[in-house]
């Protein structure tokens, strides 16, 4: 084999018959989910149905329909070529694992759970076989992965649409990850949605989308509102409206961190606390039943409370501790989450002032009430029934909204470049004209707002504050732990990184009950693989995608010029002949 074959990567086989392995595979598959995959019913989600797909098989049915698309981008389908600026090799290999593992583990589970072999029927074989050969069709391919080509700028009529549907497909995916009803669709539609988010990646697609929400951040903002408004009607009750509640409230207690944490370059382990700051300040004047103050005050005057004193309790923490660094700073802001709890445990009038009502905490907080809305009853909204969960997602999407928009204007502004500025490098930040530990306490600040706000709305979202909410390592977020991990684990200094991370964080958990107490090790297992496989994050900037992948971003670059090279080689040796 010559340096020029070698270097392109030729296949073992030939390519048309490795595609039509891919494809065959692919229409059988999908074939298979309009069969029976058991005989009875007892398997969650009613496998035993024919003529109709039934809980895991639409998981099957959606990523063969894609992997469709997929093989007609290997065969350069005009208006197609859009999708894989990086090569259709992994994106075939990425949906067609996909379509394989979330099949073959709902296979398995079927003859696990109702013990045996024998419960599958011809439709569990058409599938067990049908899923192997695109995973082999696509490893008989060659990778073609490359650097993606400068595509022609596409018309503004046309990147709305693509962005407005881009966002919408985002929502339903989360909707059924959020609503699956039971253990085993939800780890099938994990495994599902983590290999096709693989291909889509190497495919290059998700790199096209970034950049498109870039250059249109209003079309973007809007559409992500749009489609978070359309998931509260789309709903049938509350059940889930609930679960949206609490991840909302973890996403906004986040991104409040990511100030923090992200730009600010401060590594707060005591975060959770001036979310408890919030929730006690609002609880104690909202009128509850167990405050000691007996007074009512409207929400507006709590929200504002809640914020100005949770700001203050940044100050006060943040002025004598931000003088320190790294390791030092996060034990002293651990020790701060720590002193928040156990001082709110003591004020119940016996170990101190009778203040928070100590364990039992402020109960009894009543339900909001805005312009006559009351966010605890039943009202009926364009023919779409809202309960208690579902006024309170509008409430917690309007402050989600704020806060993004609070994060993206200080950001874009000389205040977040300072604050970039100090977590690359204070020393130098300093030299340059900085003043390291005013911008540091402002960042302090604004972050404790920020989870002032939600926490203000959580203690009436839960009607109760206690002080076991807001410890450091509880098993259920949020807590200072979970929401670190959340901004790791997404991104820092990024607006989607945190919003995904705590969704993930939170969702994982909860869907998965089975684990009881190894949930936590499960967690961890998952951080170490982050951050092996991927430390700049789920949603990486573009400036902490470059330090964490420098090398790799070199050696892509060497192999380029050493395929350029031998292409121009090859060239001018066909020239000559």
């Amino acid at each position: 084999m010559t340096l020029e074959a070698s270097l392109a990567g030729q296949p073992r086989v030939s390519p048309s018959l490795a595609k039509a392995l891919v494809a065959l595979g692919t229409v059988l598959t999908l074939v298979s989910t309009f069969l029976a995959w058991t005989w009875t019913p007892d398997f969650p989600g009613d496998l035993s149905v024919n003529g109709y797909p039934g809980g895991n098989q639409w998981i099957t049915l959606v990523v063969s329909v894609l992997l469709l698309v997929a093989v007609g981008v290997s065969y350069d389908v005009p208006g197609l070529r859009w999708i894989a600026p990086r090569g259709h090799v992994r994106l075939l290999r990425g949906l067609a694992l996909a379509n394989l593992v979330s099949t073959w583990y709902v296979l398995l589970a079927i003859a696990f759970e109702l013990n045996g072999l024998a419960n599958w029927v011809s439709g569990s074989w058409v599938a067990a076989i049908a899923t192997l050969l695109p995973a082999a069709g696509s490893f008989l391919l060659a990778d073609d992965r490359r650097e993606p080509q400068r595509a022609r700028p596409l018309p503004r009529w046309v990147q709305v649409p693509i962005i407005f549907v881009a966002i919408m497909v985002a929502m339903f995916v989360a909707d059924y990850g959020i609503s699956t009803g039971y253990t085993e669709e939800f780890v099938g539609f994990a495994f599902a949605i983590g290999f096709a988010a693989w291909g889509l990646n190497s495919s290059g697609v998700l790199t096209r989308l970034t950049a498109l929400t870039a250059k249109n951040r209003v079309v973007t903002s809007l559409s992500a509102l749009v489609a978070a408004l359309v998931f509260v009607f789309i709903q049938n009750g509350d059940a889930y409206n609930s679960v949206a509640d609490d991840i909302l409230i973890f996403a906004t207690v986040a991104l409040g961190l990511n100030i923090v944490v992200g730009l600010a370059g401060l590594l707060d382990l005591g975060y959770v606390a001036f979310l408890g700051v919030g929730a006690y300040t609002a609880a104690l004047v909202s009128g509850a039943a167990s405050s000691r103050f007996h007074v009512a005050y409207p929400f507006w005057a709590q929200l504002v409370l809640g914020i100005v004193v949770s700001m203050i309790a940044g100050v006060i923490i943040g002025a004598p501790t931000l003088r320190l660094r790294g390791d030092y700073l996060a034990i002293v802001t651990l020790g701060f989450g720590e002193i928040f709890r156990i001082v709110v445990n003591n004020l119940n009038g016996q170990s101190g002032p009778d203040l928070t009502n100590g364990p039992e905490g402020v109960y009894g907080v009543p339900d909001l009430k805005l312009f006559g809305y009351d966010f605890g009853r039943t009202h009926t909204l364009l023919g779409t029934t809202f309960g208690k969960f579902g006024n309170y997602y509008l409430l917690l999407l309007a402050a989600m909204a704020i806060v993004v928009f609070i994060f993206a204007r200080v950001n874009d502004s000389r205040l977040g470049r300072a604050w970039v500025a100090i977590r690359e490098d204070e020393t130098a930040a300093e030299a340059m004209g900085i003043h390291g530990y005013r911008f540091k306490l402002l960042a302090f600040g604004l972050g404790a707002a920020l989870a002032g706000l939600a926490g203000t709305i959580n203690a009436h979202l839960l009607n109760t504050v206690t002080p076991d909410q807001y410890n450091f390592s509880a098993t259920s977020p949020p807590n200072s732990a979970f929401l670190l991990a959340a901004v790791v684990l997404g991104g820092m200094g990024t607006i989607t990184g945190p919003l995904l991370g705590a969704a993930l964080l939170y969702l994982v958990p909860y869907k998965l009950q089975f684990f009881n107490n190894k949930q936590l090790l499960l967690f961890g297992l998952a951080l170490i693989l982050m951050m092996r496989f991927r430390p700049e994050g789920l949603v990486p900037s573009r400036r902490r995608q470059l330090e964490f992948h420098e090398e790799q971003i070199a050696e892509a670059e060497a192999h380029e010029a050493v395929l350029a090279d031998a292409q121009g080689a090859q060239e001018e040796a066909g020239a000559a002949a």
